[in-house]
């Protein structure tokens, strides 16, 4: 069967409206669509082949793989995924099926970035140990990778990167394995890959785990499998593995529970989910929609509004202030909460559904760039703080 073009028609035909089916937690594709697309949602890790009937664009998030065997008949001419990762996504069967593609590389790096420093600041005095000249080391240089080791300098913080796909040059602070396992703390942002010569999946195996310094802080928020769980786990009840800090599992959405007692904080793949960063991905992939099918496409402001006004009274210039503003905005013990309580000792379908829930159900997280800070009269050293974190001060606000 030959299925219609809708491209071949639409820049004539502004009645028409783009089938678009999508995963459910894209949040405001209406707000950003509407005027010439209908939206349908489905459940991105339940989504068969035989939902894609009069589809014309398919939009997806992580949990859904895209492949021949997904789209082998459809009448799909354009797939996008609301996520900077694409491992997901069989790109290679999409160019040969002259399938249009797009991501969105960097909405949700902001969002990565506050939640490794969450992170940072909800163990011990790890803030403090960086912030007084220890170091971090980050594993992958891609969008968030870089965008991790951007902030990190604002904030006058020691760190060094390894990616091994990309030559040294192109590195700010370029490092070995080795050098950026021994800094206090290690955080991931590789991508999955089994590619030689430098495979990702388990990049970090037993004897790298334990190559990490005792008291070094581990931060998962890239893919489950770029750390062997099961050495981990081992390490961790043997005490010879560093605190850790896991976003991400393998066997997602069914995840080790003895992992997750085990680790200092779990959370359920969210790291990325700040509002804001989820609003910036749903209006990239529209304007990418918009323009493979050749409609005329007008930025809309964002429906999240303004960050707000955090009260920093009585709070310090230093290491304490920078906890308060991060825990202002992100809390991340929450998140960990959620999670034991959703899993816990639950058989493992329902603690799997219960997985999934929180990500479907995730409540509003405002990113922390953007806040205006109140009750703080920083001194000049304090104020380049606040900017490293992208806050301002009142006197700083632009005129209404």
């Amino acid at each position: 069967m030959t299925w219609p073009s809708w491209h071949d028609h639409a820049a004539r035909d502004l009645n028409v409206q783009l089938n678009i089916l999508a995963d459910e937690n894209i949040p405001a594709l209406e707000h950003y669509l509407g005027p010439f697309g209908q939206v349908r949602r489905i459940s991105g890790r339940a989504l068969t082949a035989d939902q894609l009937a009069g589809v014309d664009a398919l939009l997806v998030r992580s949990v859904t793989r895209v492949n021949e065997s997904l789209l082998r008949g459809s009448p799909v001419r354009f797939v996008g995924t609301a996520t900077s990762g694409i491992d997901h996504i069989d790109r290679e069967y999409l160019a040969a099926q002259s399938i249009g593609f797009a991501y969105a590389p960097g909405s949700n790096a902001n969002s990565v970035v506050e939640y490794v420093l969450a992170a940072v600041a909800a163990i011990d005095d790890k803030l403090e140990q960086l912030m007084a000249g220890g170091s971090v080391g980050i594993v992958g240089y891609g969008v968030i990778g870089k965008a991790v080791a951007a902030r990190m300098q604002v904030l006058g913080i020691d760190y060094c990167a390894y990616d091994p796909w990309l030559e040294a040059a192109a590195i700010s602070q370029p490092a070995s394995l080795a050098r950026v396992l021994d800094c206090d703390v290690v955080t991931l942002h590789a991508e999955l890959t089994r590619k030689q010569p430098w495979p990702s999946f388990h990049l970090l195996d037993e004897a790298r785990i334990c190559a990490m310094q005792p008291g070094a802080l581990l931060i998962n928020a890239s893919r489950g499998p770029v750390v062997d769980n099961v050495a981990l786990l081992r390490l961790l009840q043997q005490g010879r593995a560093p605190v850790t800090v896991l976003d991400v599992w393998e066997g997602e959405p069914t995840i080790n529970h003895e992992l997750l007692d085990a680790v200092a904080l779990g959370t359920p793949h969210i790291a990325g989910y700040s509002s804001d960063g989820k609003l910036l991905a749903t209006a990239m992939m529209a304007a990418a929609v918009a323009q493979h099918f050749g409609v005329a496409f007008k930025d809309r402001p964002s429906p999240a509004g303004s960050a707000g006004i955090i009260d920093a009274a009585g709070v310090p210039v230093g290491p304490l202030l920078v906890r308060h503003l991060l825990q202002s905005r992100y809390d991340i013990s929450r998140d960990d909460k959620r999670l034991r309580s959703a899993t816990g000792s639950r058989p493992a379908p329902a603690a799997a559904q219960g997985f999934d829930d929180l990500r479907r159900n995730y409540p509003v997280r405002r990113e922390l760039v953007g806040s205006v800070v109140s009750g703080v009269v920083p001194d000049q050293e304090g104020l380049q703080m606040l900017h490293a974190l992208g806050c301002t001060v009142p006197s700083e606000e632009s005129p209404r």
